[in-house]
């Protein structure tokens, strides 16, 4: 081929082919995944819902994960048997791509039920309803700080809303009907759309940062307990229908979702969770408490010493602190029925075994912890992959070596792989028959290893929700 052939060539290929390249790679990106449906998500083993994280939705108190979000998602978890994986997402937009491209099963938040919405979601049945109303500041009442803040012109009517500024959340049905009330009134809202969240603007209206914002009035309401200079007396709009969001192509599990929440809204535990994130006189002290995590980023007094410790065995911090707060509620005081002590509930002979005191320091208590995981780390083989490595460790600290080294001979001597966890947890609850635990590759006896299983699995799940929220905090 002729140089001046070659070069023609070579931008042909390059202006035709490159485009249709990176065009198929964005279409990959942004395709919507099909025929995931509740079948399908059964066998995946785990149903993915997102939600998002607030002061009533989904949070961490005391080391403890809660939410009315969670709370209904933990009671449908249990009515269908199958786990729910939690993914916090606080951009509307964002979610509602994540539930179409397949990244998520469902969008548990309360979203409004509008038109537009429903051309690209399924939504559920009602779960509750609200309206949206006006949030603004009292005149001449002050502040949490005690400060009486400058008040605008206080508005008394959607329409004295004309000219005014108001900050909604970004992706938000507030947008929607602002505009709509700017046209029905003639009033000229101006309207700013951030990406913060519908409580941080209602915060920072009782702060003075602004002046304005619209809201559901379940959401004004809680934060008029803890904020008293706030008024949300001005409703927007009627009252509107709020329910969770499935994929169009989802209809069995939609199904499954309506029926049960046809009959769960009608009991007395959903009025119970309700009022307890809606109509409770101790939301106050909740979000103002130190170890209320949104707030504060602290789990417990002992985050700095966790993060220090944590980081000699390169765990993720929020790790160690789900074990310790598995193994004690942060109590350094706590004592089991066996003997076991402090924060991390360490027998005397650990503590004998890495020359510490019993009655040592808090410190100290983390400190021969971090030495005993480092340890049982040591006691397995070093090709055994990480996540699966930390179930080993875990269920290790839990009930003894010895007996995960047992379920692991028997995994190993039925065919299968005693280096992945699924294995040997399945030998390791076997150990309470006298098949198992009677065979001669068993050197430790009869166990109780279903306790030992949950305990994997309980700590993981409390690792879950603490590295959502602290993941989310620092983004």
């Amino acid at each position: 081929m002729k140089r001046g052939s070659y070069i023609v060539f070579i931008l042909f290929t390059v202006f035709v082919f490159f485009p249709l390249l990176t065009t198929c790679h964005r279409t990959e990106k942004k395709q919507v995944v099909h025929n995931l449906d509740y079948e399908q998500i059964r066998n995946r083993g785990r149903l993915i819902a997102i939600t998002d994280f607030n002061s009533m939705n989904y949070f961490i108190y005391k080391g403890q994960p809660l939410g009315y979000q969670y709370e209904l998602l933990q009671e449908f978890s249990n009515h269908i048997g199958l786990p729910i994986q939690v993914i916090v997402q606080n951009d509307i937009h964002e979610a509602i791509r994540m539930l179409n491209t397949g990244e998520a099963d469902l969008i548990a938040m309360n979203l409004t039920v509008t038109n537009e919405r429903m051309k690209v979601v399924s939504f559920s049945v009602p779960i509750t309803s609200t309206r949206q109303v006006l949030v603004q500041r009292k005149p001449g009442i002050s502040g949490n700080s005690g400060m009486v803040l400058a008040t605008p012109e206080f508005v008394k009517t959607p329409a004295g809303l004309a000219h005014k500024l108001i900050y909604v959340q970004k992706g938000s049905s507030y947008t929607d009907r602002l505009r709509n009330l700017s046209e029905e009134t003639g009033a000229g809202i101006k309207i700013k759309e951030v990406p913060s969240t519908s409580e941080d603007l209602v915060e920072q209206v009782a702060r003075g940062d602004i002046d304005y914002t619209v809201c559901d009035e379940n959401i004004a309401r809680v934060a008029a307990m803890y904020y008293p200079n706030l008024d949300y007396s001005v409703p927007v709009s009627l009252e509107q229908n709020l329910a969770w969001a499935a994929r169009k192509d989802s209809p069995e599990l939609l199904g499954i979702l309506n029926s049960w929440l046809d009959g769960f809204t009608r009991t007395t535990r959903f009025s119970v969770i309700c009022r307890k994130y809606f109509d409770n006189a101790r939301t106050s002290s909740i979000v103002n408490n130190e170890y209320f995590v949104l707030r504060t980023g602290r789990i417990s007094q002992y985050d700095e010493l966790i993060q220090k410790y944590s980081a000699q065995i390169n765990w993720d911090w929020t790790l160690l602190a789900s074990l310790i707060y598995q193994e004690s509620h942060f109590n350094p005081n706590a004592r089991s029925w066996a003997g076991a002590y402090g924060l991390m509930q360490l027998m005397p002979s650990v503590l004998d075994q890495f020359g510490i005191d019993t009655l040592a320091s808090p410190e100290k208590n983390i400190e021969a912890g971090i030495k005993l995981i480092a340890y049982l780390d040591q006691q397995f083989d070093p090709s055994i992959p990480k996540d699966d490595r930390i179930k080993f460790i875990l269920a290790a600290y839990n009930i003894g070596l010895g007996h995960v080294w047992d379920a692991q001979r028997l995994a190993e001597k039925y065919g299968q792989d005693p280096k992945k966890w699924d294995n040997v947890e399945y030998f390791l609850i076997q150990k309470k028959y006298p098949r198992y635990y009677l065979d001669p590759v068993v050197k430790n006896g009869a166990c109780k290893g279903e306790l030992a299983v949950q305990y994997v699995k309980d700590v993981l799940h409390l690792y879950h929700h603490y590295s959502n929220i602290i993941a989310s905090l620092e983004k």
